[in-house]
């Protein structure tokens, strides 16, 4: 099936003093999440992973809602984390049947989509990270072959 990477959506800004993980989504994120979930609504979403931070777990909870899934939160996909991990993460499950959703962070998801490309993933199209955007990922077993960006806006 396909994997998806989902960049967090819209946050606002960090702010001095405040927990970062605890940072929630702001009106335009709830709009954006919101946005996922219907982009996703007819995927066969089996499992959801999220970030540790609350901004990551916000963004796929209304398509957790949809598919009647609860988000899977991991260390190892939230910001600052090695993106091997990520890789790997997104590796067991490829093969596996039904669509895999990702939700991580703007330095996590380049970082591997840069270890894919290095492997010979092919990019289809235009390429980015924006807050709110899906890369969905192609796989043949476990290897993650194309890759495909939706900025969504």
């Amino acid at each position: 099936m396909a994997l998806h990477l989902v960049r967090h959506a819209s946050a606002g800004r960090r702010r001095d003093g405040l927990d970062d993980l605890e940072r929630p989504l702001d009106v335009r994120g709830r709009h954006q999440a919101e946005l996922i979930a219907a982009r996703l609504a007819d995927a066969p979403v089996r499992r959801i992973v999220s970030s540790l931070a609350t901004r990551c777990r916000q963004t796929v909870e209304p398509l957790a809602r949809h598919h009647g899934l609860t988000v899977e939160t991991r260390r190892d996909v939230t910001e600052g984390a090695d993106p091997v991990a990520l890789v790997e993460l997104l590796r067991a499950d490829a093969h596996l049947d039904g669509d895999l959703v990702v939700c991580s962070h703007g330095d996590l998801i380049p970082e591997a989509l840069g270890l894919l490309l290095r492997e010979g993933m092919v990019v289809v199209g235009g390429r980015g990270c924006e807050k709110g955007s899906i890369w969905s990922l192609e796989t043949r077993g476990r290897d993650i072959v194309r890759a495909v960006y939706d900025p969504l806006a």
